[in-house]
């Protein structure tokens, strides 16, 4: 049978996103065949696949979101914003600004006049068991890794993040490789977690390496940027807008909290862009 999909990347973050109706019509497992469309060998490859759920009766619009080995995420800010692009251009949605139904809550991406989306990402979770984290102190959380004591910072934006500062002169592509397998799996994230190496390059800029839970590492994660932004901001290191340098492109954070104000909403711009339509024969 052919399956009709369409892929699309954020900062080569990538996912294939597949409507509701071939589901439908084909009786497909929704686990199973992400784990066969996202195989790089196999199948078509990407860190995700997406479905749209036009039946939503919370929100505009909902949707399915499935890493790359079949496990189910509660939120992604690449995939939201290549989902918020997908929706509008096929007339899913008709208005530029809508809400999304997720399994972190409802989501409010906005497709701008240049192309570029900007997601209403909601508020940081920074309760331990809401993220979910064992340990009563989720931040400057120290944490033994073969040998090396990494401090931390547990913060949820829907999903679980651990984020690591680290100094000027490290690898960070090395250090999420070799670490970030082994924090994803500890035992302080009873659901996993998704690692994030970070860089302070200036108050208004860092750079990072992000290990995904269900996906290893990716060329962007935008949860992850979010996440490590609201920890630089917590620990007085960066502004409140920050441009956020990945292997795979840029992206604009932006966030009013601090220490005393954390409910307030966390804002992710960036890229999303088509890569190709086809028929996959599975």
């Amino acid at each position: 049978m052919d399956i009709k999909i369409t892929k699309m990347q954020g900062c080569g973050n990538d996912f294939v996103i597949l409507e509701h109706e071939e589901f439908l019509k084909f009786n497909l497992s929704m686990s199973d065949t992400a784990k066969k469309l996202c195989d790089r060998h196999f199948g078509i490859g990407a860190d995700g696949l997406i479905i749209p759920d036009i039946n939503e009766e919370i929100a505009d619009i909902g949707w399915f979101f499935f890493n790359s080995d079949g496990t189910t995420a509660q939120m992604c800010g690449n995939g939201m914003r290549c989902f918020a692009k997908y929706v509008y251009d096929r007339g899913f949605v008709q208005k530029r600004e809508f809400t999304v139904k997720t399994p972190a809550g409802i989501i409010s991406p906005m497709i701008q006049e240049n192309g570029t989306v900007r997601v209403n990402m909601s508020n940081p979770i920074l309760f331990p068991p809401r993220i979910p984290f064992v340990p009563n102190n989720n931040m400057n959380y120290k944490m033994a890794v073969k040998n090396i004591v990494f401090e931390g910072h547990a913060i949820s934006m829907g999903n679980p993040h651990f984020v690591i500062f680290v100094s000027p002169e490290e690898d960070l592509m090395k250090l999420a490789k070799e670490y970030g397998p082994v924090i994803e799996t500890s035992a302080e994230f009873p659901e996993k977690t998704n690692v994030e190496f970070v860089k302070i390059l200036s108050p208004g800029k860092i750079r990072l390496c992000v290990w995904e839970r269900g996906c290893g590492i990716t060329l962007a994660c935008g949860t992850g940027a979010c996440a490590s932004v609201v920890a630089g901001i917590l620990k007085g290191c960066l502004n409140n807008s920050v441009e956020v340098e990945l292997p795979g492109g840029i992206v604009q954070i932006d966030w009013d909290g601090d220490k005393i104000h954390t409910a307030k909403d966390v804002f992710l711009t960036g890229p999303a862009e088509y890569v190709f339509e086809a028929k996959f024969n599975s």
